[in-house]
């Protein structure tokens, strides 16, 4: 049914999910621009980023392996 190679990285869905939910929290964080009461960071932006971050990552590893 599938090719050999096909499904068999998990990195690839993993980094497409902690890139599509990265994505959606750093526009939440740029958008909104709403602080946390006790912080005066922008915590969904730099959440967002750093899941940006692992999912570029994750899929580059995915790349680079195949």
């Amino acid at each position: 049914m599938f090719g050999s190679g096909d499904m068999n990285d998990l990195r690839v869905p993993i980094g497409g999910f902690f890139t599509l939910v990265g994505a959606i929290l750093a526009v939440t964080g740029v958008a909104a621009g709403y602080r946390a009461p006790l912080e005066s960071a922008n915590v969904d932006l730099y959440c967002g980023a750093a899941l940006l971050a692992f999912g570029g990552l994750m899929l580059w590893l995915a790349r680079r392996s195949a």
